[in-house]
């Protein structure tokens, strides 16, 4: 069995508290201490029973109170000491598992090797760390002392120990059939949690779009059928851990007042005193309270459980890249050799055996018709998709050569899902860099023709935008991107649609900005179906059905007679009839 098997099959509990020995070993002694006191209660009523009551001795139960008074207190101490240690395991669970969370949500989609459910990892931690800091870990570190208890029992009368024994047995079987009943219902309301969850999210993010159009109504219906199925499944679980629950707090008290009848028939037969029946009937009651607890809990174990899982599947999935020589910063050249890129979680190539080279100082144009494959070999060419077969090569070195946050430094990438973050443009324009100087983000914003705007605005650069540049235009937005994408003057800028919302200023200022990374060195790919984002380009390369159709020189695409361009190079003609259904 491989390892990460053997990682995900262990109990819920032991897993999670073995990733913290200390605290294990910890909380095991504590759990020993606190249940030899809690007898307590048990021994004070058998010592006031047939000691202090039969002899009338007012000293004896003055010191017989006051050792009690003193046990009582150590043992609430120590089980404040135990919930504290458990708390602290709760946020042991979020010190571990979060920058896996999270660099998860930032991994590049080829590096998801789970599947995409939005926050649910974040979820899973929440409620992990929720069911240990609550009181159901307590209930299974005391299950172990049940034998204890029992054997006390037996030790009072063997008739005594039965009935304990009975009682204990019926409750465990309660237990087991909690975890039967519950499972499927748990890892079903999970399953639709996440859905519904997914749903709520893509609603809010795209409300504009909703209103505008006006189908509220309609994903109210499909969120409706969700959420009641989710609501459905909930309930089912709730009410099988509430009966199972219910049940088990019924026997218990029958339990505890059959152990003090049983008690009573061997006092009258005088086979055991009064303070043993008194004493049996707590000491039962103390034995089955975990059991009842932790029947009570069962759901949030559960649930707990379905989500620690997850969780460590997250963590052994999780491709760490961490190569052990830092290569220099790119300057030469950037080389496609025969690439064929598929969507995560396709097998399909979207696009197949691209192969180019361009130099330190040159731009190209990308263009072809819609679904060319176009973005996807974007995505290829910064390595959000990690190549099916080929490679992309900085300076002859392959991407994966690269540690990624070094890799980011030297790449500029302006999608078209914009993506900004709420926060002061400088924040957006310096990727969230705490040590970026004011001269380079200021050099990003002239880079990208946006200085003038920033500054005439009231705050400047400290400007918040809000979640994804809410208080910005379209234009404003796409162009404080581009400043992004120049921020520490990258080797490669990727520039996929840059001027879909851009006026006659904006395609001047990004065609000075794509000037501006060849002047320095640099290499600039622009994918565009406008024709004037290409003004500054160098070469062209036209895909068409995820292929390579042609790549050379703008002039001979550009320049050459319509027929004969539209001849050799089709997708070029799809590009000039956009153009000129624009210009009508």
């Amino acid at each position: 069995m491989s390892q990460s098997k053997t990682k995900t099959s262990r109990p819920f509990l032991i897993s999670a508290v073995s990733s913290v020995r200390g605290a294990f070993f910890g909380l095991g002694m504590t759990s020993c201490i606190v249940n030899i006191l809690a007898l307590t209660g048990s021994f004070f009523m058998l010592q006031v029973y047939d000691r202090v009551i039969p002899a009338r001795s007012l000293p004896t139960l003055v010191g017989l109170s006051i050792i009690t008074l003193t046990l009582f207190a150590f043992q609430g101490l120590l089980e404040l000491v135990r919930s504290l240690v458990l708390a602290r395991l709760g946020q042991s669970v979020d010190e571990r598992f979060g920058p896996v969370v999270f660099r998860s949500f930032a991994a590049a989609p080829s590096r998801r090797a789970a599947a995409d459910n939005g926050l649910q990892p974040l979820r899973d931690i929440d409620m992990v760390r929720g069911f240990l800091s609550g009181p159901g870990p307590t209930a299974l570190f005391d299950l172990p002392w049940m034998p204890f208890y029992l054997g006390l029992c037996f030790v009072f009368h063997v008739w005594i120990g039965v009935v304990a024994l009975a009682g204990a047995l019926l409750l465990i079987g309660l237990t087991i059939l909690a975890e039967i009943r519950t499972r499927q219902p748990t890892q079903e309301a999970a399953r639709i949690g996440i859905n519904r969850m997914a749903l709520a999210e893509a609603t809010r993010r795209n409300a504009e779009t909703v209103a505008s159009m006006g189908f509220a109504e309609r994903l109210e219906e499909r969120w409706s059928a969700i959420n009641l199925r989710y609501r459905q499944t909930q309930y089912r679980a709730t009410s099988i851990t509430v009966s199972l629950s219910t049940l088990s707090r019924v026997v218990r008290l029958m339990l505890q007042s059959g152990v003090l009848a049983v008690g009573a028939v061997l006092v009258i037969r005088q086979e055991a005193t009064g303070g043993i029946m008194i004493a049996s009937s707590i000491l039962v009651s103390r034995a089955l309270a975990p059991v009842e607890l932790a029947i009570g809990q069962w759901r949030g174990f559960a649930a707990a459980r379905e989500s620690w899982s997850r969780l460590v599947r997250l963590s052994e999935t999780e491709i760490v890249s961490s190569p052990e020589v830092r290569l220099p910063a790119p300057h030469a050249s950037l080389k496609v050799e025969n690439l064929h890129l598929a969507a995560p979680g396709s097998t399909v190539p979207v696009v197949r055996g691209v192969s180019f080279e361009i130099k330190a100082g040159e731009a190209i144009g990308i263009v072809g018709p819609s679904a060319s494959g176009k973005s996807s070999l974007a995505r290829g060419l910064v390595g959000l998709w990690e190549p099916r077969v080929g490679a992309v090569r900085l300076d002859r070195a392959s991407l994966s050569q690269w540690e990624p946050e070094a890799l980011g430094r030297h790449i500029g990438y302006l999608p078209q899902d914009i993506g900004l973050f709420d926060g002061s443009i400088a924040e957006n324009i310096a990727r969230f860099d705490r040590s970026a100087s004011s001269e380079a983000i200021v050099a990003a914003a002239h880079a990208a023709g946006i200085y003038e705007m920033i500054v005439q605005m009231p705050d400047g650069f400290d400007t918040e935008i809000g979640e994804q540049g809410a208080v910005l235009s379209a234009g404003q937005r796409q162009r404080l991107a581009l400043a992004r994408a120049l921020y520490g003057e990258p080797f490669l800028v990727v520039l996929d649609e840059p001027n879909a919302n851009l006026d006659t200023a904006g395609d001047a200022a990004l065609t000075r900005a794509i000037e501006g990374v060849c002047a320095r060195g640099g290499v600039a790919i622009v994918i565009a179906h406008r024709p004037s984002a290409l003004a500054s380009v160098n070469k062209v390369l036209v895909l068409a059905n995820g292929q390579m159709q042609g790549f050379g020189p703008k002039e001979e695409f550009f320049q050459k007679p319509a027929a004969a361009a539209s001849a050799a190079f089709l997708p070029v003609r799809f590009g000039r009839v956009n153009e000129g259904r624009a210009a009508r």
